[in-house]
């Protein structure tokens, strides 16, 4: 059904739980994974923040370089065919780049983990998975987290 599935992995809770779910629906069509890993790049600024900017830099890139590889090793040790790719692009929404890299690779599903924010929160801290659901070309799967209450 799904030839290729693209996963959006962030290290989150949410993603963390989006990923078991295309591990296992892989598994049963057979289907091979794409793991994506939008890097954000920008540093935060420094009155928001105690550590000095070439710090936080280096810490996230420490954290950036984890989450790829230990998302391709949970899909492998799932037992299925997955593949991975980080993008760094500072200029574009990251649901900009999950959708540009679903239709660069044909990914006939996207699944990408939500933390299901409403209202304020939702406005205020914006919504990726919310824009990579309106603007998709192809079906999309939104995980919620484990805190998550209500349907959906």
């Amino acid at each position: 059904m799904y030839e290729s599935i693209l996963v959006a992995v962030d290290g989150s809770n949410a993603a963390e739980r989006a990923l078991i779910e295309a591990i296992a629906l892989a598994r049963g069509l057979g289907s091979a994974l794409r793991l994506l890993h939008v890097a954000d790049a920008r540093v935060p600024d420094e009155s928001l923040v105690y550590a000095p900017p070439a710090q936080l830099a280096e810490d996230f890139r420490v954290d950036t370089e984890a989450v790829l590889p230990r998302a391709l090793e949970r899909a492998l040790a799932g037992g299925v065919k997955a593949e991975g790719i980080v993008r760094r692009d500072t200029n574009r929404r990251v649901a900009e780049q999950i959708l540009d890299e679903a239709s660069r690779a044909r990914s006939g599903l996207i699944v990408m983990g939500t933390h299901g924010r409403t209202g304020l929160a939702r406005v205020a801290l914006g919504s990726d998975a919310e824009s990579v659901l309106r603007e998709a070309p192809v079906p999309v799967l939104l995980v919620r987290t484990a805190a998550a209450t209500g349907p959906g």
